[in-house]
């Protein structure tokens, strides 16, 4: 979301730091635009090698001859082993054994030397990976949008959406090629080895596979012992570090580097913006414009102007930001004197009706002193700017020049919720014709499978600016895509920064003294090209559509008076998956709360779609095998410390438990205790620390075991090949 906490000291120590953050997206990748990209020469950056293909080998013919062999005996004494331990004499067809499938092309990105504008590869590398992990197709979901909205009006967001809603269709993601055998045996080799030097408690807990089906998950848990409570839930695998921030790539890159292209396209018309490419583009990028995106679609932009919402309800709350007016690539302390990474704003409320008198006002006030001085200095508030008309007002040597609105203070109306289909059913429903990856609400967007409402994420949020409203530095909620539609007149100016180098700036707020998660922070550009981290920066103007990929770090200010709206959404794909799971468990660590309740929308996941790709299926199953084994542990300590269990369930639109004391997601096993005459929710290690035994503790359950058992067992990896070719597709 754009809106950030104030910060709180007792948060700056909180620096805890284990692990490897993986699949991060690298520096801004090569991509299909008008727009040259400069690429570093030969010799420069990271260079990768190829074999000679001309040299002669180092072997002789006999040690060939040997090494060719070896790999035909041995297979043939597996097969006669594998013969006898099955009883069988017939030779093993080995065309029913399927291989491995591919890691994500984008899954070592951390690894050094795997970043480089000199590798051609890299384009091919990040359209394969565009190529695999793009929204399925409706051909793939088997229902069409519009069923989709039928009964979406049916049911309301909510635990039942996922009972009745999707046992209409199912989703197939679309799996990955294979991966070389010779270098999976090799891999498969150093882990096996690991293994055998783990500890004794690793191991046990490795006796949990996601091979395993409940019965034998069950079974396994009867043998854990009791004398302790289950350990705190971790939804990554059993292997996994703890996340935490990674280190910026390690190539040095150039000026012009430093200062990348946005990738942009332009709608021409709406077959365009239809198109499978469209979302192949802002895929592979991270962070993309789509300009003319209203003019192809014919979007009624005037829905969300300010006169119709005034019109429609005059009363609806607005959040108010109160900030000093800067430039955009300046951020100076309260005596501007120093440049400051803090960007301190106060909150207050109004309405859509005085805030709307507010913006009229400054915006007529500007019009008035353009029209005395002639329209040559006036402000400027028509969109006809693009990125390289963006201007400093601060010189090379550093120093602030003084500018007409230094020190003016301004009210940024954030945050206005559009949520209510009663209140806003025309602006809603003109959203529709974006296409599907795009939509609010779409079968292949995780975020329509949560079950509930997450404001500002699977609904729609609007935005009111005067020049110089300023959304802070920030990465999107559980690091999921976003979608910004800038309604007009004025423009506004992003800058944003790959997902890749999140380590660096977490870094440099760290160094002044602001908490990356909790604080408000406005980056001083000169410290980024300091640390090498490079800045897309760009002028969106009406009518633009502004995609953030997963993990994208963005900050954004207004250039004139306008309006945005803005949603997030999540695309099917194990990227995203796995950058959401990593950044919830981050959250943990640093005392933050992720407002996307992954574990409940992995079930609801695993209950409502069928998976192909092999690697989200087995991130998926890997949440659903922790959450069940901590489900079976805890019922089983509970029950042994003489606390009687209840069965609660699920009410209609009721959203995710959230422990009241560390803000973490309670799924299922929900703790009660009575709190100022409130019954508060509790995870078990702080009911632990109200009450060492559960004495005076209310227990309460919320999906029965059997029910969750059947989940896990119906999960399986989909294989397309067995869909019958005649199946009648909605379109």
């Amino acid at each position: 979301m754009n809106s950030r906490q104030q910060q709180h000291s007792s948060n700056a120590a909180t620096k805890r730091k284990v692990g490897k953050v993986a699949a991060a997206q690298g520096p801004p990748p090569s991509y299909v635009s008008s727009i040259p990209v400069k690429r570093l020469k030969d010799g420069e950056g990271v260079s990768y090698q190829t074999a000679d293909k001309h040299a002669k080998p180092t072997l002789s013919q006999e040690q060939m001859q040997t090494m060719k062999y070896m790999p035909q005996k041995q297979q043939e004494q597996e097969q006669t082993r594998l013969r006898q331990l099955c009883g069988e004499q017939k030779p093993i067809d080995t065309s029913q054994i399927i291989t491995a499938q591919a890691k994500n092309p984008l899954a070592d990105t951390n690894e050094p030397g795997s970043q480089s504008y000199s590798d051609e590869s890299l384009s091919a590398k990040y359209d394969n990976y565009v190529t695999r992990q793009s929204f399925p197709g409706q051909g793939d979901i088997g229902v069409s949008d519009q069923h989709f909205q039928d009964l979406l009006s049916q049911k309301d967001l909510s635990s039942n959406f996922t009972d009745d809603i999707f046992r209409n269709f199912n989703v197939d993601i679309k799996d990955d090629p294979g991966v070389n055998t010779d270098e999976l045996n090799d891999i498969l080799k150093d882990e096996t080895q690991r293994e055998f030097d783990k500890e004794d408690e690793n191991k046990l807990k490795c006796g949990f596979s996601i091979q395993m089906d409940s019965k034998q998950v069950t079974t396994r848990v009867k043998s854990l012992p009791l004398d302790e409570p289950p350990p705190p839930c971790s939804i990554l695998s059993v292997s996994a570090t703890p996340p935490y921030p990674p280190d910026c790539p390690p190539q040095r890159l150039t000026r012009e580097q430093l200062l990348p292209p946005t990738p942009s396209v332009h709608l021409e018309n709406k077959k365009h913006a239809f198109s499978p490419q469209l979302q192949e583009f802002c895929l592979k990028h991270p962070i993309a414009v789509v300009r003319g995106l209203a003019g192809a679609l014919k979007l009624d932009l005037g829905l969300f102007s300010t006169k119709t919402l005034v019109e429609a309800n005059p009363d609806h709350s607005v959040e108010v930001r109160t900030q000093v007016h800067q430039q955009p690539d300046e951020n100076w302390d309260s005596t501007q004197a120093k440049r400051v990474w803090a960007c301190i704003s106060h909150r207050s409320h109004t309405t859509i009706a005085k805030y709307a008198q507010y913006q009229a006002s400054g915006f007529l006030e500007s019009l008035k002193e353009e029209r005395e001085k002639g329209g040559s200095q006036g402000v400027q508030t028509m969109s006809d700017s693009d990125s390289k008309d963006s201007l400093s007002s601060t010189s090379l040597c550093g120093k602030k020049k003084k500018t007409k609105n230094a020190n003016k203070m301004l009210r940024f109306g954030t945050n206005v919720d559009l949520s209510d289909e009663r209140k806003w059913r025309p602006q809603l429903a003109e959203l529709q014709k974006l296409p599907a990856f795009g939509r609010v609400i779409s079968a292949a967007n995780m975020l329509s499978h949560v079950g509930h409402v997450i404001l500002g994420m699977n609904t729609v949020q609007l935005y009111m600016k005067v020049p110089g409203s300023r959304t802070p530095g920030h990465q999107e909620n559980n690091n999921f895509c976003s979608i910004n539609i800038n309604i007009g007149p004025g423009d506004c100016e992003w800058f944003a920064v790959p997902d890749a180098y999140w380590g660096g700036i977490h870094n440099l707020c760290e160094i002044n003294n602001i908490s990356y998660l909790h604080g408000s922070w406005w980056p001083v550009l000169d410290d980024l090209y300091k640390e090498n981290i490079p800045v897309y920066r760009f002028i969106q103007r009406p009518g633009d559509l502004v995609w953030v990929n997963a993990g994208c770090v963005h900050w954004v200010q207004s250039v004139g008076w306008c309006n945005n709206i803005a949603w997030n959404v999540g695309p099917l794909t194990a990227r995203q998956y796995s950058l959401a799971v990593e950044r919830y468990e981050w959250n943990k660590l640093q005392n933050f709360k992720s407002i996307v309740p992954m574990v409940h929308l992995s079930w609801n996941l695993a209950r409502n779609i069928r998976v192909s790709d092999p690697k989200l299926f087995e991130l998926l199953r890997t949440c659903l095998l922790q959450t069940l084994k901590n489900v079976m542990h805890t019922l089983e300590y509970v029950k042994s410390k003489g606390v009687l269990v209840r069965f609660h369930g699920r009410g209609k639109n009721e959203a995710s438990h959230y422990c009241g004391q560390c803000e973490v997601e309670v799924f299922n096993i929900l703790f009660i205790r009575e709190q100022e005459k409130r019954h508060v929710v509790h995870c078990m290690t702080c009911a632990r620390k109200q009450s060492p035994n559960l004495q005076g503790i209310v227990c309460l359950e919320e999906y029965r075991l059997t029910e969750l058992c059947q989940i896990y067992d119906a999960f399986t990896l989909y294989k397309p090949n067995t869909l019958p070719q005649n199946l009648p597709i909605n379109h």
